[in-house]
């Protein structure tokens, strides 16, 4: 099976973003909608009919225009937007017959799906794949009375919203899914289109919109009862128990209330019970819909901002009050504990407000997803995986059941009254107390009274359970150097925000030094928040206030040193950047013979930000790379590539994706790009690997022309002109002028050729010179505290 053409049937907010997805991954996508019934004021104007192609084209017209204004932007660069093909259901349907995977995004009403299907099936061609990315009709009910080709190749396919940026995809076979087109989608799904994929059972919103919605109306529901504000609520609510920022509330108005309520209601028609009790919507969110309230999309919701405040709505008043925490003791002692599984500890079992309502809110989720494990999937795996790249959650909820401990909750539920499902007690009666066990870097899970391993596409690799079998070669407090197997080493930076210090500049010399004698080639990368956000700040801002320049001088010599030793390995150096990649983040990914970045890389050189330049090389590389981009034997204007690189760095422009990174040429054409974040680390090793089975030879030293004296003076023209029209502080033009002077290499004649050591040379003069500047280290103090640039 192969998909070489897709089609998306519907181009709502889902089923454009879809098909925006799939352009990310590089495959040619038929967008089709219906065809309007009015002609707008506009097209009256201008004299067309409802026959006019663009009439007809119309919907789908938009939400392609749509989605290149969105933000944030659902296409990884906007030129992918040409393999998005637009058409209608009248004039383009039959053109499905083209398509080997057809995907219904159209409203969701189990009527309107079943004729869309009926006409699919029609046209398409036999073996093609056709798919629902409903959010919980039954998808058994919707190939009823197709064709026997038509219901071997169907499914459901769920992707969460944004679909570029959330990775969970559930897929949903039917009793008559060939069972190996649900292995080609899975596969299909991590490798190619980079999601996490978990199977899922033909049931009411599946298993993460199931557990999901029970637990924010549990919170709902404990809200009301204990007397808690929305604001409260959303502060204990969010990171405090490894849940994202946008916590309970929040969540509800990025959502939609709208949305939630549809979603909820689905279940509600389809249980009975104590779960329907619990899924039954209370009467003043109905309200809050009838007022027009829904959240971000209509301005207000569970919160509303004026001007730079926030207000949270009184439930019970329906007006905005400013915003409210919880304040607690279990709160207090929650933040100063280490680890998501030690503050979920410190609150739960805590007799104060914040400690009830946790418990009151986890403990019947916990329960409910034991007691749908069956009915929604098949193994605890599926729904922890569901929750986490669904809804953000840091833990599922049996990761979270062993974090609070299974036998002491138990206890706690059952003197509670609270029925507790019978595998887990089970469980616990055969002396397994933890739903998953952690041994020598394996982990296996507990199923049906005995613990089986957990099945991982092969290209995913865990640096800490890598380091659990195999131990380190070598570490200290900054980065750790570890054998990933294949001949191939890899340098993992772990301190904290990945900051570059002295201590990780030489483990990078000792790690080169070790793959000279030892192995194949390096990997540079690691599994934290971010690869790097840059230099160690606060190191360099104190040393500076301290007059010690000798010391900044000797650590960026270094860098600088380490830096030229990465490029001039005699084995290959692959740096594995993902999400923000940043100064010297980027610093360490342009000497390298390769970059293989994750898709969702942030990358920019942003020293300017905080009064300075980048000093490890990182103006010489970016100039560089822009060079080698050059086509060979024409000649070019060197003028144009300077001020390419000058406003690059002047402006700190960050990439928001690999593909912008490769536009902005922070990668080149042979650097990668891994669209699963998860299989990172591999296909880094591999293209080690590759680089060296195929003759690896370190680049030839060369000499760098550069525009010289008449290229600066052309460089400070444009800064020089924004200072006037006030755009920058004299200070921003003092940085400029620095800036400048390095990217034009000096007072030489334009066309020199200089050496590398010597653009080192002047970077580093540059770079101590705004150190020195109290404007400068204004800006750092200021963005050490506030976390912002400070404009003086």
């Amino acid at each position: 099976m192969r998909i070489k053409k897709a089609a998306v049937l519907g181009s709502g907010v889902m089923g454009s973003g879809i098909a925006a997805h799939l352009a990310n991954v590089g495959i040619p996508t038929l967008l089709l909608d219906i065809v309007p019934k009015e002609l707008t004021a506009e097209e009256k104007a201008k004299g067309w009919t409802l026959e006019h192609k663009q009439v007809r084209n119309r919907i789908v017209n938009q939400a392609v225009e749509r989605l290149l204004k969105q933000k944030p932007a659902p296409l990884m660069s906007k030129e992918d937007v040409a393999l998005i093909e637009v058409g209608n259901f009248e004039d383009d349907f039959h053109r499905l017959s083209e398509c080997d995977w057809i995907i219904e995004v159209v409203v969701e009403r189990l009527d309107v799906k079943k004729s869309v299907f009926e006409k699919v099936d029609e046209v398409r061609k036999q073996g093609s794949i056709v798919s629902s990315n409903t959010s919980g009709i039954s998808i058994e009910a919707m190939a009823e009375g197709r064709s026997d080709d038509f219901k071997k190749h169907f499914l459901g396919t769920h992707f969460f919203n944004p679909p570029r940026y959330l990775k969970l995809l559930e897929v949903i076979p039917t009793k008559h899914t060939d069972p190996s087109v649900v292995s080609f989608m899975k596969q299909f799904g991590e490798n190619v289109l980079g999601k996490g994929v978990v199977l899922a059972k033909d049931t009411p919103n599946f298993i993460a919109n199931r557990i999901g919605t029970y637990g924010l109306l549990v919170t709902v529901r404990e809200m009301m009862k204990g007397g808690y504000s929305v604001g409260e609520v959303d502060s204990v609510t969010g990171p405090l128990i490894g849940r994202p920022k946008s916590a309970t509330f929040r969540t509800l108005d990025v959502v939609g209330l709208d949305t939630f309520i549809h979603v909820a209601n689905n279940v509600f028609e389809k249980v009975e019970g104590e779960e329907k009790e619990v899924f039954t919507v209370p009467s003043f969110m109905k309200t809050m819909v009838e007022k027009g309230w829904l959240g971000s999309k209509s301005g207000q919701g569970f919160f509303y901002k004026k001007g730079k405040d926030i207000f949270e709505l009184n439930y019970e008043t329906l007006e905005y009050e400013p915003t409210k925490k919880l304040k607690a003791p279990s709160v207090e002692m929650s933040k100063q504990a280490k680890g998501t599984a030690n503050k979920l500890k410190a609150l739960v079992y805590a007799n104060d407000r914040a400690g009830q309502l946790l418990w009151n809110i986890l403990s019947p989720t916990l329960l409910y997803s034991a007691e749908l494990l069956g009915e929604i999937a098949d193994d605890i795996v599926a729904i922890d995986r569901a929750m986490k790249w669904g809804f953000g959650w840091e833990l599922g909820p049996f990761e979270t059941w062993d974090a609070i401990g299974v036998k002491q909750s138990v206890e706690k539920m059952k003197a509670e009254g609270r029925q507790v499902p019978s595998w887990v007690e089970q469980m616990l009666a055969s002396g397994h107390e933890t739903f998953y066990k952690h041994e020598h870097g394996q982990v296996s899970y507990y199923d049906r009274g005995q613990y089986k391993p957990i099945e991982e596409n092969e290209k995913v690799i865990h640096i800490q359970r890598l380091k659990e079998q195999k131990g380190v070669i070598k570490k200290n407090s900054g980065a750790s150097l570890i054998d990933l197997g294949d001949d191939v080493a890899l340098l993992e930076f772990h301190s904290p925000n990945n900051a570059i210090g002295f201590d990780i500049v030489q483990m990078i010399n000792y790690a080169l030094e070790e793959v000279d004698r030892n192995y194949k080639g390096l990997v540079i990368g690691n599994q934290g928040k971010n690869f790097c956000v840059g230099a160690n700040l606060a190191m360099i801002l104190m040393e500076a206030q301290d007059d010690n320049y000798f010391e900044i001088e000797m650590v960026v010599r270094q860098f600088q040193q380490a830096m030229m030793n990465i490029k001039y390995s005699a084995k290959p150096v692959v740096v594995a950047p993902f999400a923000m990649t940043l100064g010297g983040g980027t610093e360490i990914c342009l000497p390298a013979s390769r970059i293989q970045a994750a898709a969702e890389t942030y990358m920019g050189l942003v020293e300017v930000g905080v009064g300075l330049i980048p000093g490890g090389g990182g103006n010489k590389e970016l100039y560089i790379k822009h060079l080698s981009g050059m086509p060979n034997g024409v000649e070019f204007d060197l003028q144009k590539v300077a001020n390419k690189v000058f406003e690059t760095i002047a402006m700190a422009k960050v990439s928001t994706s690999a593909a912008e990174a490769r536009e902005l040429n922070f990668l080149n054409a042979q650097d990668g790009i891994s669209i699963n974040g998860d299989h990172l680390i591999h296909d880094a090793k591999q293209a080690v690997l590759a680089l060296y089975e195929s003759g690896y030879k370190p680049p030839v030293r060369k000499k760098i022309p550069v525009v010289g004296e008449t290229g600066y003076a052309t460089l400070l023209l444009g800064a020089q002109g924004m200072y006037h029209s006030g755009y920058i502080s004299e200070h921003d033009l003092k940085i400029a002028k620095k800036l400048a002077y390095v990217i034009a290499g000096g007072s030489v004649p334009y066309g020199t050729e200089v050496d590398e050591q010597y653009l080192l040379d002047l970077e580093r003069e540059a770079f101590l010179s705004l150190v020195g500047e109290p404007k400068t280290q204004a800006r750092m103090q200021h963005m050490l505290v506030k976390g912002k640039p400070l404009r003086n």
